[in-house]
């Protein structure tokens, strides 16, 4: 197995068990913590192509909150989510579509700002590792079939802010997740994907195993 796959491997295995141990821990110590899942609608900002098409995907993990009072927590997560984009180039020099298919272990870190108990407003940084990368491509792009996860930076980071709202031990929310991190790491996907960063709209529902 390739160095980095045996790596990756292990760090989706460790945060696994991390968060198996965390959860179990969260409930003996009465803290909310739970499962939540939802729909990403993902894309890639590329300048000089000619059309870009969100990718439909999801994301699903865990979570908890610390230092929890009636207005105020902070709210970890650890999340399985898939990001990318379809680029349609139709330029003189190319005519092809490539689908760019990212996967991420990403963790958020969030303040929770509690608006009762009614609704929370949700802000702060998120820190992702790249799990896996393919490219699917139509067309004729010199090279392109070469892309894969070696030619993306294993790190990306951003900001995240979004609303929940609560029914019960339910909550239903939205969030977006802005890149700040470049994503290409060789010159074969600079080529193609310049200085673009991700871009992550979700729709979730969580539910809280301590309410």
């Amino acid at each position: 197995m390739h160095v980095k796959s045996k790596f990756l491997a292990s760090l989706f295995l460790g945060f696994l068990l991390i968060s198996v141990t965390h959860v179990a821990m969260a409930q003996d110590n009465g803290l909310r913590v739970g499962i939540k899942g939802g729909l990403n609608v993902t894309n890639l900002y590329v300048d000089d192509v000619d059309d870009e098409n969100p990718r439909y995907g999801f994301h699903v993990g865990v979570y908890t909150q610390l230092f929890e009072s009636d207005v105020f927590a902070i709210q970890p997560e650890i999340l399985y989510s898939t990001k990318g984009t379809r680029l349609e180039d139709n330029s003189d020099l190319y005519d092809a579509t490539l689908d760019f298919n990212l996967n991420y272990l990403d963790i958020p870190v969030l303040a929770v700002f509690k608006l009762g108990d009614a609704a929370e407003i949700h802000v702060g940084p998120y820190f992702g590792y790249l799990l896996n990368a393919n490219v699917d491509v139509e067309g004729d792009i010199d090279g392109s079939d070469d892309i894969d996860l070696d030619n993306f930076k294993s790190w990306d980071y951003g900001i995240s802010a979004g609303v929940g709202f609560n029914v019960g031990a339910v909550q239903i929310g939205a969030r977006y997740n802005y890149g700040l991190q470049k994503i290409a790491d060789s010159d074969l996907a600079d080529g193609i994907l310049g200085d673009s960063k991700n871009s992550n709209a979700q729709v979730y529902v969580s539910f809280n195993f301590n309410q």
